[in-house]
């Protein structure tokens, strides 16, 4: 009996041990357990996403979980969460791919992936949020170094929460053997904060024409640099096939300091600047992209095709991280005179070989035989870095908005917490009693509206937060929101624009004299809508229903100039305008896209001239297009009116790209139907609300991913969504390549495999558990039985040897005593690393939009051409 009481107290230490040797080894990954994903078991060291660095450093370890691309120029990507929601910094990078296997890789940052699955084919695009390059890597690339006291800041309020890998399989002979790669980059992080913060400067040209057989084009970029100092510490360039070289300068006082030039057919990495540039106020930073055109039969424009050009010069640079600011942009030519002086060493190129040319890119031999839907997929992709546009526009049919109770609907905008506003117009109606012929407004006796005509709505359920704007308007029609919450309107009564802060008590700013129309510069005539420019605080203002033309004023609401005409009869020329109805400022290229609403196009400027860049205009527009909205990454929004009699273009929503004007999604509502959309806005992450002037209604619609991922209540409608999802996914793969196809289905098995290794590590665990209280229990049910039957020492002799057996197996077959679970816990532990190298930010090939009066409200079609056109 002794015997079996030791017997127990080993047993009971023995759980005791296996208890604490997993409490101990687990708890050190208890924080990360979000973050830590199945790989295969050839990706050695990236078991252990995080590793310690002391007491505020630390590493993460983003790699590829064991892929096997199955067809050249495959493009990869996958996500890591950031293992804590505090602000950290990156500091450093180090890669961990060779060039034999990987063409180029891009590490961004953002708040959401495209996907969250283990890892995606990269045409689901990377990020649905706004992300920023962090880091790119290409092979035979000279290694750059972050200054001391730099760092990338991530996390926190401002930074992202993610970090998504995109990985470029360029030729896959080295996969002939099926081997899985695991391809990546670890990042040094540091809790400590950084005085200097990193940031990127992209330069880009978006109207070059490259004429066919010209020797020499030259595409020139400038912009007056309007913020705190920056220090430039590392340069990329980046064109297609006919780039020749790409050259960046700082332009100080009529001096031209080099900050890199390079020829965009060698590797597109990350170049060190060779000498410190630093960029103040003041300052012009300014790029040349040197092309030919020889060898083509048709011009070339800057587009995303495989035979289309880019011109883009990338900035690496830092600044005080009181000022930092992550992303700038520059897409203009403010002053194309000064490039008379642009050192010549801009327009020599820069020689190479022809094996290096054919590197750069990325494709083999075999791609000279291929197909060509092989060389666009490779221009979309390098188009997607700035634009991810696979994607698909439903109505959100559960939002409760729909049903508010609303006047007619004129406009709508998004304030800076991402609020939805609603400009409406109470108890008035514009129709064929409102003006008279000379545009003077015939309804005062009325008085201004007595509701609240600014609504402000949560997004999400439609919550009233806040309304105001009551006594104040006559006929509301254009809002917009500045990046400081003040409220721009106007009211085609009034002939007014005004300035509101949030109470919208009083207006802050008027221009326009009240109930006088008018066209010289201090009166307006029926204004439609209003822009203000985030940057230089620049108005513009659509004028309007009687005027054509374009307006611009000082941030102080002094005019500058304006531009544009009446249409002539027959085609419209560029600059002219049949009722300029909505406005949308597109940041990115510092462009002003206006709504020409009765020539059923949209046409686009330059902010600081006016001077004409292009027009958007489609058959299935029609012939009226009633209001535009832009995203920053490229992205444009837009809704028509209804057809005329006789013609069948529906009307609907619209979703382009802003670089090519190509139509990628339209959208109808499911509940109720369109009946003359007057305004659209659309936020960063592609949720759009339309208003209705005659429906007196708010649609809200959601990019696909949202709708299939939303949880409805009512399971009559959360099936019937499924349902829709589910068509528009097999919609999307009935037109994706076959290749896609094949890489999905081929890795389907490993990824389940992967999956369900996730559980492994717990059912060890619980299996190890049961293990001892089964033995216990077995023990116990031996005693009570031998307590009921007669048997000798002999057989209590065999119990206490049969127990040592027991307890023998349990310790192993060596003969040290004890239980070793090394071999085991070795299996499972970490790659660690000693030391952290500072490496090389290296970079890529790839780049990353009723009847009609002539002033009635009523807005239906009217009769057949030539008509009055509907106001609105």
């Amino acid at each position: 009996m002794a015997g079996l009481i030791n017997n127990l107290l080993i047993l009971l230490l023995l759980f005791q041990n296996i208890c604490l040797g997993f409490r101990s080894s687990l708890s050190v990954f208890k924080r990360y357990k979000d973050t830590t994903r199945s790989l295969s078991s050839e990706c050695l060291g990236s078991e252990q996403p995080v590793i310690s660095l002391g007491r505020s450093d630390f590493a993460l370890d983003i790699r590829m979980p064991g892929v096997t691309p199955k067809q050249s120029d495959t493009y990869l990507c996958m996500s890591v969460r950031l293992p804590m929601d505090d602000e950290a910094y990156v500091v450093d990078f180090k890669p961990h791919a060779s060039m034999d296997t990987v063409h180029h890789m891009l590490l961004f940052g953002c708040n959401e992936p495209s996907s969250t699955e283990n890892y995606w084919d990269c045409d689901e695009g990377t990020c649905r949020d706004k992300s920023n390059i962090l880091y790119a890597w290409a092979r035979n690339a000279p290694p750059t170094r972050l200054p001391k006291g730099v760092g990338f800041r991530v996390g926190g309020e401002t930074g992202g929460r993610y970090f998504v890998l995109q990985v470029h399989y360029g030729d896959i002979s080295a996969f002939r053997d099926k081997h899985k790669d695991c391809s990546g980059v670890t990042l040094h992080l540091t809790h400590q904060k950084q005085p200097l913060i990193a940031g990127m400067y992209l330069m880009m040209s978006v109207n070059t024409v490259i004429p066919p057989g010209e020797k020499v084009v030259d595409a020139d970029i400038a912009c007056h640099y309007k913020r705190f100092p920056m220090h430039l510490f590392a340069y990329r360039v980046h064109t297609h096939r006919l780039g020749k070289v790409v050259s960046g300068y700082r332009v100080r006082n009529g001096q031209w300091t080099l900050i890199g030039r390079q020829s965009p057919q060698l590797p597109q990495a990350f170049y060190p600047v060779e000498h410190p540039v630093d960029v103040s106020y003041d300052d012009i930073l300014a790029a040349r992209c040197v092309f030919s055109g020889e060898g083509r039969t048709t011009e070339t424009h800057i587009g995303g095709t495989a035979n289309d050009e880019m011109c883009n010069f990338y900035i690496m640079y830092y600044m005080e991280a009181k000022h930092a600011v992550s992303y700038m942009t520059c897409t203009q030519n403010a002053n194309p005179e000064m490039f008379r002086n642009i050192p010549q060493e801009a327009n020599i190129p820069v020689p190479i070989k022809s094996d290096m040319l054919k590197m750069t890119h990325g494709h083999h031999e075999e791609t000279k035989d291929s197909d060509t839907s092989s060389l666009l997929q490779q221009a979309k992709k390098e188009e997607e870095e700035i634009l991810d546009q696979d994607f698909h526009i439903e109505e959100a049919v559960e939002w409760p908005g729909l049903d508010l109770k609303l006047g007619q609907v004129s406009g709508l905008a998004l304030d800076p917490e991402n609020n939805l506003v609603i400009f409406h117009r109470g108890d008035h109606v514009w129709d064929e009693n409102s003006f008279d012929s000379k545009f003077v407004y015939q309804q005062r006796g009325l008085g201004p509206i007595e509701q609240n005509t600014i609504l402000v709505l949560n997004p999400s359920n439609a919550k009233l937060l806040h309304s105001t704007g009551n006594s104040l308007f006559y006929l509301p029609h254009g809002l917009s929101i500045d990046k400081n919450g003040n409220y721009w309107v106007t009211d085609v009564a009034l002939h007014q624009v005004f300035k509101l802060g949030t109470e919208g008590k009083e207006p802050l700013l008027t221009l326009g004299v009240a109930l006088q129309p008018g066209s010289d510069r201090n009166h307006f005539c029926q204004p439609t809508d209003v822009a203000v420019d985030p940057i230089t605080g620049s108005i513009y203002v659509s004028d309007g229903y009687c005027n054509s033309r374009i307006i611009q004023f000082s941030p102080d609401g002094l005019y500058v100039m304006q531009w544009g005409e009446e249409s002539s009869l027959g085609r419209s020329r560029p600059g002219q305008f049949h009722i300029p109805h909505s406005l949308a400022l597109i940041p990115d290229f510092s462009q002003l896209c206006v709504a020409d609403r009765e020539n059923g196009r949209i046409q686009c400027f330059k902010l600081e001239t006016g001077e004409f860049t292009r027009e958007i205009k489609h058959k299935s527009f029609g012939r009226e297009l009633f209001a535009v909205s832009y995203v920053p990454g490229g992205l444009l929004f837009a809704v028509n009116g209804m057809p005329y009699p006789g013609e069948a273009e529906p009307v609907q929503g619209f979703v382009m790209n802003f670089s090519t004007g190509e139509i990628i999604d339209f959208f109808i509502p499911l509940r109720k139907s369109f009946e003359m959309p007057h305004d659209i806005v659309a936020s960063e992450d592609r949720t759009v609300f339309v208003g209705d002037v005659h429906a007196r209604a708010v649609w809200k619609f959601a990019s696909t991913e949202k709708v299939e991922h939303r949880s409805v209540k009512k399971a009559g409608i959360e099936v019937q969504e499924i349902k829709e999802s589910e068509a528009v996914a097999e919609a999307r793969l009935k037109n994706k390549p076959e290749s896609t196809h094949s890489l999905k289905d081929a890795d389907k098995q490993p990824l389940v495999q992967q999956a369900s290794s996730t559980g492994v590590s717990f059912v060890l665990i619980t299996t190890l558990l049961i293990i001892p209280v089964v033995v216990l229990l077995a023990i116990l049910i031996f005693i009570r039985w031998r307590k009921t039957t007669v048997y000798g020492a002999d057989e209590e002799h065999k119990l206490d040897s049969s127990s040592g057996r027991i307890l023998g197996r349990l310790r192993g077959k060596g003969g040290g005593g004890g239980i070793n679970l090394g071999n085991f816990f070795a299996s499972h532990k970490g790659y660690s690393r000693k030391g952290f190298d500072r490496l090389s930010t290296e970079g890529s090939d790839q780049e990353k939009d009723e009847d009609d009066g002539t002033d009635s409200e009523e807005e239906c079609s009217a009769s057949p051409p030539p008509p009055a056109p509907s106001s609105s």
